[in-house]
């Protein structure tokens, strides 16, 4: 189980890329919450994940490799 942060920060370039791969990883997802903050120009959107670590790695390294979006994530059990 890990939880994942993710700040967008091109969200009209970015967004759909990474709507598209969260979606791909939907059946690891047991919670999304993304909130616009426009006073810094960027979205954040935290993830809790159920998964392996490999798992958690795959998802976080294929977000980490959209230009604007920064990602960290931390596994929890």
């Amino acid at each position: 189980m890990a939880v994942i942060g993710i700040v967008i920060g091109n969200r009209a370039e970015s967004a759909a890329k990474v709507n598209d791969i969260i979606a791909s990883y939907g059946h690891l997802v047991v919670g999304r919450m993304g909130i616009p903050y426009k006073d810094r120009g960027v979205s954040v959107i935290s993830l809790i994940i159920d998964g392996t670590t490999d798992d958690i790695g795959a998802l976080t390294g294929k977000l980490g490799n959209i230009k604007g979006v920064k990602v960290k994530s931390v596994v929890a059990y």
